[in-house]
């Protein structure tokens, strides 16, 4: 999907495009729950709904908040007991990002649905 393309879409309909975006932002800042468990909760989810885009980029900022290999696993590992076999085929997409990225690889794949200037 071009930026053009979605430009013209977010004109118009500026209530509703971008919403997404505008959740991502309000839901993944740190309360009363830290934002690194947010994301990792998110990772679960799109692990277990096989979303690769959003896989490698929940991974990238699950790495950018802080999160350790350790507390990683751990997710993953919820990720794999509600994902069955095929969850644990797409947890190892998530601990490949993750390794990429702790060997200073960029990560190119961002959420599936994210523009710079969706707000």
């Amino acid at each position: 999907m071009s930026e053009n393309l979605y430009t013209e879409l977010r004109k118009l309909s500026p209530k509703v495009t971008g919403g997404l975006i505008r959740m991502r932002e309000e839901t993944f800042r740190d309360a009363s729950v830290p934002a690194k468990y947010k994301i990792l909760s998110a990772l679960v989810a799109v692990v277990v709904t096989k979303c690769e885009p959003c896989i490698r980029g929940y991974t990238k900022m699950a790495f950018q908040k802080g999160v350790t290999q350790d507390e990683l696993i751990e997710f993953l590992n919820v990720a794999i007991t509600e994902g069955g076999c095929p969850g644990e085929t797409w947890a190892l997409k998530a601990f490949q990002a993750y390794k990429e990225l702790e060997q200073g690889k960029e990560i190119e794949e961002e959420l599936c649905c994210q523009f710079e200037d969706r707000k």
